[in-house]
């Protein structure tokens, strides 16, 4: 192992990129034409009318939390519990809540409806679980922190795993934002969360860009959630800078269409249609 700390930081985020995406990609490709294809929603159609599995979701998720095990103990433990709880709550809106709710129930003021007409919709489980899970996890990234620290910290966390399942409307769109978003985090405190996460997004990318598999909520929200540990184990100044984006994409995508932005931004519109076949 090298002596200079930045090496040792290197090799350890090399090392947990390379386990998350060998294992995304294994999991993944197991998840295809398995028993899963007969689970309600495990199938569905893309933006494009084609048929995709949740496999990539899968994937990402369970390679991501593999890697995140070789994370030292500080961050690991945080890290399992946002990420898996994103997992589940994910897991749970692409399988189970679907069957419950309306067209209308999207957004933040479509589940603030829900709730108004008596429904609870999978937003709702969503923002319960993973902001739940978000503020216990910020609680243990730094336990002499006060309550003003916490609620920043879990916010971070939370609208992050948020953002990247909002951006998960095109195949392979989340995946590469996840990507580069992992691998600038992957120096630093939690460098390996980071790295781990990216690894596994580029794992099953392949597949998420040839519109066979999709993350889905499952694998955005975990691969989301795993990057805001990271920007949350930051500095004050970076997880107030990382939580002033995150808030206003959000508060945008309430009003304007993420997808349209992008595709009238011809620079957005390269990288985003980048390995994607193209639009009839």
């Amino acid at each position: 192992m090298p002596a200079d700390p930045r090496q040792r930081g290197a090799v350890h985020a090399a090392r947990a990129a390379i386990v998350a995406s060998v294992a995304a990609a294994v999991v993944a490709r197991v998840a295809q034409g398995s028993p899963f294809d007969k689970v309600p929603g495990w199938r569905r159609q893309n933006f494009r009318g084609r048929r995709v599995s949740l496999a990539g979701g899968s994937g990402a998720a369970v390679g991501s939390l593999v890697g995140v095990l070789l994370e030292a103990p500080g961050r690991r433990g945080p890290a399992l519990l946002a990420g898996g709880a994103a997992a589940v709550a994910g897991a749970y809106d692409d399988l189970l809540a679907g069957r419950a709710e309306v067209a209308g129930d999207k957004g933040f003021a479509g589940h603030l409806a829900a709730i108004r007409a008596g429904r609870v919709s999978g937003g709702v489980v969503k923002i319960a679980v993973i902001g739940g899970s978000a503020l216990a996890a910020a609680g243990r990234l730094d336990r002499s922190g006060g309550i003003a620290d916490r609620v920043l910290r879990a916010a971070v966390i939370a609208g992050s795993a948020n953002l990247l399942n909002l951006l998960d409307l095109r195949p392979g769109r989340a995946g590469k934002v996840a990507v580069v978003a992992g691998l600038l985090g992957a120096s630093g405190p939690a460098g390996g969360v980071a790295a781990a996460s990216a690894g596994a997004a580029a794992g099953v990318l392949p597949d998420d860009l040839g519109e066979r598999t999709m993350l889905g909520d499952l694998g955005a929200n975990t691969l989301g959630a795993l990057v805001g540990v990271r920007l949350a184990s930051g500095s004050v100044r970076t997880r107030m800078a990382s939580l002033a984006v995150i808030g206003a994409i959000t508060a945008a995508s309430e009003r304007v269409s993420l997808s349209r932005v992008i595709d009238n931004t011809p620079s957005l519109r390269m990288l985003d249609q980048l390995g994607r076949a193209p639009t009839q």
